[in-house]
């Protein structure tokens, strides 16, 4: 039986200025804790339209309707985890350096607790701090990546980390199994020809948004687990990923999409994947919609992520 499960729905409201994920208690003790909700709220390195700093408010605001059994996997989450809420990590605007200090510091006693982190962001540079801190334990992980953009460019308006280049950065300083790791959704226009040929010259498999469409969940999935085999995964999901019909809320968006339906079909079909960490990011809810339709997607994933760690073969 899981050691903390959500509160009450009844009580939430007597807790002032209190949101959780999922209304989650929010825990630092982390004896018995197997997975952790926390926020990073920063966005200092975003390239057009900021705002992914609320980003971890917004989702666990919309998180507040998700219940622990998913029936398409088939698990009860809060029965299978122990999931607590972490808080935010400290972070420093402006300096996006000191920040990646601040996020493996956050880190270090989940990571030597053996508690998988799943984070809230924030735009898309702060999962190289989350890589750092985690390839310290596991050694180069297999990045499973969904997104609109590779985010391998070399450097941003001459800034060496920016959130497009974030997996560059990574596979540099070999946090990274890049033979091993797969980037979906691409998408969009871009600087050149060069953009795609730099990220597959790293040694990523790169699968354009058409021939994600093609391959359909079951074969994407085939795909990644052929690529990951029996490795450490770490899945990062960027709200791009999805048509802005569906994510208006992010920074940089790309059209020609994927649905809710169809993102939550590719997550659901890697079922057995050793994941061992996890972000959802790039959610910027000044863009959002009327309904928060982008936070309440990410909160969604972010469910569909807790639900993968569930069926993982180190949870079992």
């Amino acid at each position: 039986m899981s050691r903390y499960k959500p509160l009450d729905a009844q009580i939430v409201p007597r807790f002032a200025g209190v949101r959780t994920f999922m209304r989650a208690p929010h825990v630092t003790d982390l004896e018995g804790v197997d997975a952790a909700v926390f926020g990073i709220p920063f966005d200092t390195a975003t390239s057009y339209r900021t705002g992914a700093r609320f980003g971890p408010e917004a989702i666990r605001s919309a998180s507040v309707l998700l219940r622990p059994y998913n029936p398409v996997l088939g698990v009860n989450v809060v029965e299978s985890l122990s999931v607590v809420d972490y808080g935010d990590s400290p972070v420093s605007p402006g300096a996006t350096e000191r920040t990646y200090a601040q996020i493996e510091e956050t880190m270090a006693p989940l990571v030597d607790a053996g508690v998988f982190p799943l984070v809230l962001g924030g735009d898309h540079s702060i999962t190289l701090a989350e890589l750092r801190a985690l390839a310290r334990r596991h050694g180069p992980l297999c990045l499973v990546q969904l997104d609109s953009h590779p985010d391998t460019w070399d450097e941003y308006f001459g800034q060496k980390y920016f959130h497009g280049s974030t997996f560059k950065r990574a596979v540099e300083e070999d946090l990274l199994a890049a033979e091993g790791s797969v980037q979906a959704g691409i998408r969009g226009s871009s600087y050149g020809a060069e953009d795609i040929a730099d990220a597959e010259g790293l040694g990523f498999t790169v699968v354009q948004s058409e021939e994600l469409r093609q391959l359909g969940d079951e074969r994407y999935a085939s795909l990644v687990k052929e690529k990951v085999g029996q490795r450490p995964v770490f899945l990062s999901f960027d709200i791009d990923f999805l048509d802005p019909a569906f994510a208006p809320g992010t920074g940089t968006p790309e059209v020609a999409g994927f649905s809710t339906a169809e993102a939550l079909a590719f997550l659901r079909a890697l079922r057995g994947i050793d994941l061992v960490g996890a972000d959802v990011v790039e959610v910027s809810p000044a863009y959002d919609g009327p309904g928060q339709q982008t936070a309440l997607a990410a909160a969604n994933v972010a469910y569909e992520l807790l639900a993968l760690k569930a069926l993982a073969p180190r949870a079992q």
